[in-house]
């Protein structure tokens, strides 16, 4: 999980699918952090990603950097502990401006039966489960 981490960390941005209905969409996001050994994401509840994570928890990321991606399905389950979105807010200070631990907007995500895979055109891929 480190090693995903570090990933998504250092290509800044990824890319998080999820289904509306039967229409797949897919936004940027850049927050990633480690709590507690687990991988969590955040975003806005009044947002419509949040309503598809809602709906159906199941999701997909994707980022790239040089020459590797980085592909992961996963389960989002929403954590609504304050000690959980207070250590993404402090991680990410910027975000500070827009969210507030607690203020029933801010939600945080952990990743849960995640399969990642490390691929590239040029090497053999590797798989790592959490």
């Amino acid at each position: 999980m480190q090693e995903v981490y570090e990933f998504l960390k250092s290509a800044k941005t990824y890319y998080l699918a999820t289904i509306e209905d039967e229409q797949p969409r897919v936004r940027p996001f850049g927050t990633i952090n480690l709590f507690e050994d687990k991988l969590y994401i955040q975003t806005g509840k009044k947002k419509d990603v949040a309503k598809q994570i809602a709906k159906n928890p199941k999701v997909e990321l994707c980022a790239m950097k040089d020459d590797t991606w980085l592909r992961i399905s996963a389960t989002l389950v929403e954590d609504n502990r304050l000690s959980a979105q207070e250590d993404m807010l402090n991680h990410y200070p910027t975000l500070k401006s827009m969210y507030k631990a607690g203020d029933g907007n801010t939600v945080v995500y952990y990743l849960k039966d995640a399969t990642a895979t490390f691929a590239s055109l040029t090497g053999k891929s590797k798989t790592v489960t959490f």
